[in-house]
């Protein structure tokens, strides 16, 4: 259903900053907290004394307590200490790769001695004082790749989130897609065409005029194993559209770091990283807010599409020429499925 030999977020800071955190991953229970000198690390939920989760204990100088009996847990999943008792022969639990980067926690829930954190896709609006980020979190219960799907094809803008981003062009606009290497991209582009609600707000946001035509794009990028970064943006009409310079236009990236927890339910980070104003704060206030509403509409709609598909496993569903770019997509994670599950025989042999 999911790669393990990858690199996902798990969480942020500071879900981490003040307690332990205990999240399931790619079918893994896993704890994660603030070791030795503030390092974050990822063991095992699981005490070897009497299975009680990890998640439940606390951080003591470095060490994670369990909240039942009071075994401390190193980061290396070696139990340190206990009291009254001798540990030497306690069995060892997993510990996991985790890296902090870009503002996120980042685990590999695979083959650990094919963790290498070079692989972790570089996020330039991250790093760079010229953008602003705001995002959240949101637990979904549905197959990850039905949220893969729905990014791919933003078609549905025009119903779903009709109050908001969504209108008609999105419709008439043709859709293209194609694949470089491992990367999938469909692309959108609609000219002299009135902007919706949100890109009012955003355009009024940038100190530009909100009732006037404008040209709109999406370009959608998919990269395994889950991650969606969507280029969006609207420029005031005849200014180059895409191209037009900063002081015609209003554009974002969409963030979408999708995190499988089981075959039925995936954690969404979702965001809108912003290239215009990135000092205000009130603004990305607004936009989060705003961006949380449009992202809480596509929950309920995957989540009561996910309760009908466990419903009617036997029914085939059809593939338009729209739903492109999530086809390709589950061909590139087939791929890698298919690639783990022979590394996964030949290391058994």
């Amino acid at each position: 259903m999911f790669p393990k030999n990858a690199w996902y977020v798990a969480c942020t800071p500071d879900e981490i900053e003040s307690k332990p955190l205990g999240r399931q991953i790619c079918g893994e229970k896993i704890v994660f907290y603030r070791g030795a000198e503030g390092k974050v690390a990822a063991v095992e939920d699981f005490c070897p004394h009497r299975g009680a989760p990890l998640s439940l204990g606390f951080v003591r100088e470095g060490q994670l307590v369990c909240g039942y009996h009071g075994l401390e847990m190193g980061c290396d999943g070696h139990t340190r200490s206990m009291p009254g008792q001798r540990v030497r022969g306690f069995p060892c639990i997993r510990s996991f790769p985790v890296v902090e980067r870009y503002g996120f926690i980042w685990v590999w829930p695979g083959d650990k001695e094919q963790a290498d954190p070079a692989q972790i896709h570089h996020l330039e609006w991250a790093d760079n004082p010229e953008w602003a980020y705001g995002g959240g979190l949101y637990h979904i219960n549905c197959d990850y790749r039905l949220m893969i799907d729905n990014l791919m094809d933003l078609t549905h803008e025009t119903y779903v989130h009709a109050s908001s981003i969504g209108q008609k062009e999105i419709d008439e606009a043709p859709v293209n897609t194609r694949v470089e290497g491992e990367q999938v991209i469909t692309s959108r582009f609609m000219e002299n065409i009135m902007p919706p609600p949100f890109w009012r707000m955003a355009l009024r946001g940038n100190g530009l005029a909100d009732e006037v035509p404008v040209d709109r794009w999406q370009i959608c990028r998919f990269s395994p194993p889950s991650h969606v970064m969507i280029e969006v943006g609207v420029a005031h009409a005849g200014k180059g559209g895409y191209e037009a310079g900063p002081e015609h236009k209003a554009s974002s990236i969409v963030v979408d770091f999708i995190t499988p927890e089981t075959e039925t339910s995936h954690w969404y980070f979702w965001g809108m990283a912003r290239h215009f104003r990135p000092e205000d704060k009130e603004l990305t206030n607004t936009i989060r807010e705003g961006q949380g509403k449009i992202f809480g509409e596509d929950r309920e709609m995957l989540e009561l599409q996910q309760a009908n598909l466990l419903k009617y496993p036997e029914r085939r569903l059809l593939a338009l020429n729209i739903d492109a770019g999530g086809v390709q997509s589950r061909k590139v994670l087939d791929k890698w499925l298919a690639r783990e599950a022979e590394s996964g025989k030949a290391a058994a042999a």
